[in-house]
């Protein structure tokens, strides 16, 4: 869940999941998928931010071995890229 702000000023906690859009105009305006619509003081690309960190914190929790595992994975494909790479230019 992240916190957001309405316009008078309260706090609340929202599903992020929920969240099917985000316009600026000029207001932050969200669409939930039930059809619901919130305004809401923070600009678009904050919800968007707040989206991603909550994201992230949940995958860390859920798998904290990630990073090393995504590293090792990305040196690989690496190593893959630049062998084509070199193939190609053979």
């Amino acid at each position: 869940m992240i916190e957001l702000t309405r316009l008078n000023g309260s706090r609340f906690s929202i599903n992020c999941d929920l969240i099917k859009y985000a316009d600026s105009a000029p207001d932050t305006v969200l669409t939930l998928v039930t059809g619901e619509k919130l305004v809401v003081l923070e600009p678009r690309n904050e919800v968007m931010r707040k989206t991603m960190e909550f994201r992230g914190s949940v995958l860390r929790s859920a798998w904290p071995d990630a990073e090393a595992a995504l590293g090792g994975k990305r040196a690989r494909d690496l190593q893959e890229t630049a062998a084509e790479s070199e193939r190609s230019t053979s």
